[in-house]
């Protein structure tokens, strides 16, 4: 569907400039993308589930921005930010969630199951934990091979109470597989109203049980996430060895569609004062201290990137529906498959 577009590294000067701009277009792609996605959901547009990624557009970002298009990523259902840092195209994500056959899932998945083989996008997964042994499955594949891929298991805090979490990291320590895994912790475990302290209680020491190295990670910061991504991919392709990194970021929005913002298990108030380090903003401000941005380039960017939502709503709209005999097709042939 999409060549993979993640932005090499870069030291500084001019490089870094363009690198930090790039880390900024993708960012604000999401937001506008997933701000259009929550619009065409209350318009009956998209049916199902559409749980949106505002406010942790800097995990995806930062973390998908230290590997290679070889590697391999499995996430839960909150799956649009990776989808889209992954390269697949603003069209084929949008179109899936209208259900049409253009999206990148053929119209089959929808929102949590956003999949493709040839960017190594082993899909959304809905069940929550379900994916993280599928990750650990991909990165004992890598090893059996030979290879030095990475596999990059993104999911939510509310996994580390999964038993599939414990037995995966358990094996992957014991197996050293080359395999980096990433809790998005947003504070708030699914349809829970547990306070964020105790969300996030002892989560980044866990690493520490199953012989695993494990980090705290500031989420708003996308230069911070990539540092520590660069780090945790260092170790499995160079060493074959698993990491746990715990990334710390906050949702503006509701768990889904059907969550309201705040009113319920938190105050407007303390979504406003986790917005002061929106991680769009904490980045724009960093590179206009360096005069790397300004209005007119902001302005550039935030026009560049509404066309190409605008498109990829109206490419959606004008798809078509899949036909009824797919009913009972794979998405994917083997062959398409890495």
């Amino acid at each position: 569907m999409a060549t993979s577009t993640k932005p090499e590294r870069t030291t500084g000067g001019a490089d870094a400039a363009e690198l930090h701009l790039r880390y900024l277009r993708q960012m604000l792609l999401m937001r506008v993308f997933e701000e259009k996605a929550g619009e065409a959901y209350s318009l009956g547009k998209i049916g199902g589930f559409c749980h949106l990624y505002i406010g942790q557009e800097a995990v995806a970002v930062g973390s998908i921005a230290a590997l290679r298009p070889d590697d391999y990523i499995t996430t839960a259902y909150r799956d649009h930010g990776q989808a889209l840092a992954r390269g697949m195209t603003a069209r084929a994500v949008m179109a899936e969630l209208f259900g049409k056959a253009t999206g990148c899932s053929k119209g089959k998945g929808g929102s949590m199951h956003l999949f493709d083989a040839g960017l190594g996008f082993l899909g959304g997964h809905g069940i929550v934990g379900s994916h993280i042994p599928i990750a650990a499955g991909a990165a004992f594949a890598i090893k059996y091979r030979g290879g030095d891929q990475v596999s990059v298991c993104y999911f939510g805090e509310a996994a580390a109470n999964i038993g599939a979490f414990h037995e995966t990291l358990n094996m992957a320590s014991l197996w050293d597989l080359p395999a980096v895994f990433i809790c998005e912790n947003n504070g708030y475990g699914m349809g829970t109203a547990v306070a964020r302290a105790s969300a996030v209680k002892n989560l980044s020491v866990r690493g520490n049980a199953y012989d695993m190295p494990a980090e705290t990670v500031d989420g708003q910061d996308v230069l911070v996430v990539r540092e520590a991504m660069d780090r945790a991919v260092a170790r499995a392709r160079t060493e074959s060895k698993p990491t746990l990194l715990e990334i710390r970021t906050y949702r503006f929005v509701g768990h889904s569609m059907s969550d309201a913002a705040h009113g319920t298990y938190r105050s407007k108030d303390e979504v406003e004062e986790y917005r002061r380090r929106d991680p769009i903003k904490v980045l724009a401000e960093q590179m206009r201290a360096a005069g790397s941005l300004d209005d007119a380039r902001w302005s550039a960017l935030e026009a560049e990137v509404k066309a190409e939502v605008d498109d990829a709503y109206t490419f959606a709209e004008e798809s078509p529906d899949p036909d009824p005999s797919e009913l009972f097709t794979d998405v994917y042939a083997p062959e398409q498959g890495r």
